[in-house]
């Protein structure tokens, strides 16, 4: 028989937690099946998903980016009736809301939550409390800081940014900083509302701290988020704002060189971004009762746990609560509180699209001259010509 084909976001803690949580469920299946797990980035897991292709997946990672594209595309197969009929244990109310109401589209589920964890400001306690300083309350802030706990001599850096061009970080600290400025992306009419004054002002922030090289990591244009949290865990930056899931792989990585000296907090201006990732059941699944038996075992408490102790993010309240887990990552009750205010991207099925403008807007801005005006007016015509 063939193996059983999972498509996995390419990242250590998943790659590791996939290969556990199946042979937990082979140990109790036995379907006699092994495993491929093919790491990917996310333009490749991107294109196995929605690409026309020969290959077969039993079952894929699915970021709630791409929840609007996948309905619109008939990508991934409904889990409602499987919902209702043979759920995970303690479905819906072990979690929280905000993690099951992004994959429900027009009644159909899309996947279920997998790995969370907010953006958060991720930092260095030991070197805060040296300096008597405490977390930002603004991004002006932050800047300071990251110059001031800045030591590159001793390859220590202040703030790392995952800057790399993949339509979706430098698209989020976009947002945020959009976003903790009273901006939006879109009106409540649902029109394109990147042309304004907090969008400037957010541009203009964030091309001036990435051309810092006093306040931020050389590499920040080579890092996406996987390679920004890494360097975070050799040591070898003072604060970022990043996922929370990269604070607890502080705490689990074998060669993390910051165990025991990393805190969390809100970031500056009280803003944060859900994006979380599910698995799902791809459309070109022969198998699909077998997947969603998987499926049903990974979300389970003790997978849950597992895939945290592994150095992804669970998403089960049980997990968050748990003192065992609190023990090897101090801050993990501090999941609830950050998860609570966090908000969610437009669901469009074009965002993909989008996000790449934005992206791209982001990144010229950085890497360029032009006035904040001039590329913000291009930026906001573009996505007018999505829509």
């Amino acid at each position: 028989m063939s193996p059983f084909r999972v498509a996995v976001r390419a990242f250590a803690p998943f790659e590791s937690a996939i290969r556990k949580q199946w042979e937990s469920f082979e140990s109790q299946a036995r379907t006699g099946l092994t495993l491929e797990a093919v790491p990917l980035d996310l333009h490749s897991l991107h294109a196995a998903l929605f690409e026309h292709s020969p290959e077969r997946w039993d079952a894929a990672f699915l970021v709630t980016d791409w929840i609007a594209e996948a309905a619109a595309a008939d990508a991934v197969r409904d889990l409602a009736t499987y919902l209702a009929t043979d759920c995970p244990e303690g479905y819906p109310d072990a979690w929280t809301s905000s993690l099951l109401r992004f994959q429900r589209v027009d009644g159909r589920v899309l996947g279920l939550p997998y790995h969370d964890g907010p953006e958060c400001l991720i930092y260095r306690k030991d070197l805060f409390d040296e300096a008597g300083l405490t977390p930002p309350r603004t991004w002006e802030e932050f800047h300071q800081i990251a110059r001031q706990l800045a030591r590159p001599a001793e390859n220590r850096f202040g703030a790392i940014f995952a800057a790399f061009p993949d339509g979706h970080n430098a698209v989020y600290d976009f947002c945020l900083q959009l976003w903790s400025r009273g901006g939006e992306l879109f009106d409540a009419a649902g029109h394109a509302s990147i042309d304004t004054e907090p969008a400037r002002e957010a541009l203009r922030f964030y091309r001036g701290i990435l051309r810092d090289a006093s306040a931020v990591h050389p590499c920040c244009a080579d890092f996406d988020s996987v390679k920004s949290g890494y360097a975070f865990a050799r040591g070898e930056a003072a604060l970022m704002a990043n996922w929370f899931g990269f604070a607890a792989m502080c705490e689990t990585w074998p060669e993390s060189k910051v165990r025991g000296k990393v805190a969390v907090a809100g970031l500056p201006g009280g803003v944060s971004l859900n994006v979380y990732w599910t698995l799902a059941i791809p459309a070109s699944c022969s198998r699909p009762g077998l997947a969603w038996s998987f499926l049903r075992h990974c979300a389970s408490a003790e997978m849950d746990k597992l895939l945290t102790m592994e150095g992804g993010i669970g998403c089960r309240k049980s997990t968050w609560s748990d003192a065992g887990v609190n023990r090897v990552i101090p801050f993990y009750r501090e999941m609830e509180r950050i998860h609570a205010g966090a908000r969610e991207l437009p669901r469009m099925s074009n965002w993909a699209r989008i996000a790449a403008l934005v992206d791209a807007l982001v990144l010229e801005a950085a890497g360029g001259n032009r006035p904040e005006d001039a590329l913000l007016a291009e930026a906001q015509r573009a996505i007018v010509n999505t829509l």
